[in-house]
């Protein structure tokens, strides 16, 4: 019997759109730092990296409640991106100096509102119009990070606008292109059309069952502590990359996704020899020893420690957080699979991240901001406190998680 085989031209179509979803996303959250900082709104840092995880906690209400029972998917992702791109490009134009910060940060959630529920709605369209998903949607997936790193390219390499309002803009403009191009998409009916809104659902009461199950508890609490002391690099990573003197930072920061690319490809070989536990323990430590290499390299600005560690992501990347969806799939039984990532993104995305990045942004103000003098030496003390943190995590983790998954704890 032959394999069936999607539609001609649609997988081509749907990694178009996986391109210029994680475009949109990577023109503008690697640079925003460092803009702020030139624009005197430093210290509003911490807050442009708190948005994203409120808007991921808020969204999968809304997905859940309104796009996946009344709107076709297509219209649905083509709304919320033109109008998050026409919020995108508008936010610059409300800076004038530090008391801009408020209405500035007001502007970017707004748009991240918008942007939140779409990262749900490419996966939603795209596993609806083809037929093989687990050959097509790692190959349609892949051109997001490819997406993410053509954007850094772009902004940073080409433009040289990392503490500019260009990158706002050209996000925005690829907002309102991807939203026009997403209603060119395949008709695509709400998934749960017709399905009466539970509270049980909206709550992922099932999936909150599956606490009682030692490890799972224990992987849950890991992934979301885990996720704090990662909020430091993604605010202020890029801040530090300038501080430390090497040119266009947004550009350096891809090399991160680049190694993402490399370590997926290569990952099912690793999981087959190292297994479950292994691999997350494996990208912890990735986690402990780039912000070892951070504050080592901090004071004389070493290139390679701080290259070294950037590229090391793919590892932190893939083997925690994507091994770490394998088991969450494997763990839960099959009727509350999606409740089970969902409540995955809900601790780590949302309240790990939005933890860390208020916690990373005090630590900034306390340890970097006035040691303009002597910024590299600060940048150290500041890199040691993610670096204990996630080392007491992995050492947490590797004593009381068990690699064997428990039998499902089946929803009441």
């Amino acid at each position: 019997m032959s394999e069936k085989k999607s539609p001609v031209f649609i997988v081509p179509r749907l990694s178009v759109m996986m391109f210029l979803q994680f475009f949109v996303w990577g023109a503008w959250f690697v640079t925003v730092g460092n803009y702020m900082f030139k624009q005197g709104m430093g210290d509003s840092v911490g807050w442009a990296y708190s948005i994203g995880p409120i808007a991921a906690i808020i969204s999968p209400f809304v997905l859940g409640m309104v796009a996946d029972r009344f709107f076709a998917t297509e219209r649905v992702l083509g709304a919320l991106h033109i109008v998050g791109g026409v919020l995108m490009f508008c936010a610059p134009m409300v800076v004038d100096g530090a008391e801009s910060a408020g209405i500035f940060l007001t502007m970017l959630f707004l748009h991240m509102l918008c942007y939140m529920p779409t990262l749900g709605l490419t996966n939603t369209l795209a596993f609806h119009n083809i037929t093989n998903q687990e050959k097509e949607f790692p190959l349609i997936r892949v051109f997001g990070t490819i997406g993410w790193i053509v954007a850094g390219v772009f902004v940073s390499k080409v433009l040289h606008s990392d503490q500019t309002a260009l990158p706002f803009r050209i996000a925005g403009i690829s907002g309102v292109v991807l939203g026009v191009y997403s209603l060119t998409l395949p008709n695509t009916p709400p998934p749960a059309k017709g399905k009466k809104v539970s509270l049980r659902d909206v709550l992922c009461l099932d999936a909150i069952a599956l606490l009682k199950k030692p490890s799972f508890l224990v992987f849950i609490v890991s992934s979301m502590l885990i996720c704090v002391p990662l909020a430091a690099y993604y605010a202020y990573a890029p801040v530090f990359v300038n501080d430390a003197g090497l040119a266009d930072p947004a550009f350096k920061m891809t090399f991160g996704q680049m190694s993402e690319i490399f370590f997926m490809l290569v990952m099912p070989l690793f999981f087959a020899r190292l297994g479950v536990k292994k691999m997350l323990l494996v990208g912890m430590l990735a986690w402990v020893v780039r912000y070892g290499l951070f504050a080592l390299g901090a004071p004389a600005g070493t290139m390679w420690m701080i290259l070294v560690g950037i590229a090391l992501h793919g590892i932190c990347y893939d083997f925690f957080f994507v091994t770490g969806q394998i088991y969450v799939d494997k763990a839960a039984p099959k009727p509350v699979r999606g409740q089970a990532q969902g409540l995955l993104i809900l601790v780590t995305q949302g309240v790990g991240m939005l933890v860390g990045a208020q916690i990373a942004g005090r630590l900034h103000a306390a340890f970097v901001m006035g040691h303009e003098t002597d910024v590299l030496l600060a940048w150290q003390n500041y890199w040691y406190i993610p670096c204990a943190a996630a080392a007491v995590i992995m050492v947490f983790f590797a004593i009381f998680f068990k690699a064997s998954v428990e039998k499902p704890v089946e929803p009441a």
